[in-house]
C-alpha cells in the first residue's frame, strides 16, 4: 500500500458574463486578442481554456478547472486581470468593465465536443437571439432558479 497519495478530477465547466451594461466593448478588433489573453490567465491558474467566443457584449468561455480553484475564484481572477490588461492595452477603453455577476454551467465530459461547436458559433446563434434571451434558454435547461428582473440589466 504504499505510493503517494493522489487527487484526480475532469471538472469542465462552461461560464458566461457580460461586459458592464451590456456595452458593446469586445469587438472584432480586440475580441480574438482579449480571448488568447484569458487562456493565458487560466494556464497560469493551472486550468485550461477549451472554448472562448461570445459577442461584442459578452464572452462564453469552456474551461478545464483545476482542482485547486473555484470558479468563483477562477471568474474573479480572468475578470480582474483581462480588465485591468485591456485597460493598459487599449487606453482608448478606459471605461472597459465587466458585469459584476457570471453563469456557471458543468458540462460533461461527452458534451465538451458540442459546447466547443456552440462556442465557436455564436455570431449565428445571435442572429436568432440576444444575450438576455441566450442566458435565460440556458439557466431553463439547467433548471436554474432565477429573477427576470435581476439578469444584469
Amino acid at each position: 500500500m504504499g505510493g503517494m497519495p493522489q487527487s484526480f478530477s475532469d471538472l469542465n465547466v462552461h461560464i458566461v458574463f457580460s461586459t458592464k451594461d451590456r456595452v458593446a466593448e469586445i469587438d472584432g478588433e480586440i475580441q480574438g486578442r482579449v480571448w488568447e489573453y484569458i487562456g493565458g490567465i487560466l494556464r497560469g491558474e493551472s486550468c485550461r481554456l477549451l472554448a472562448a467566443g461570445g459577442m461584442a457584449d459578452h464572452v462564453h468561455l469552456l474551461v478545464s478547472l483545476s482542482r485547486d480553484i473555484s470558479v468563483a475564484d477562477a471568474v474573479r481572477v480572468v475578470k480582474a486581470n483581462s480588465s485591468k490588461w485591456v485597460h493598459e492595452t487599449f487606453p482608448e477603453r478606459g471605461g472597459f468593465a465587466w458585469q459584476a455577476g457570471y453563469a456557471a454551467f458543468s458540462v460533461s465530459r461527452s458534451n465538451v465536443e458540442q459546447v466547443v461547436q456552440y462556442i465557436h458559433g455564436q455570431a449565428e446563434h445571435h442572429d436568432a437571439r440576444d444575450f438576455k434571451e441566450e442566458l435565460i434558454a440556458f439557466l431553463k435547461r439547467h433548471g436554474v432558479a432565477y429573477d427576470e428582473r435581476y439578469i444584469w440589466e
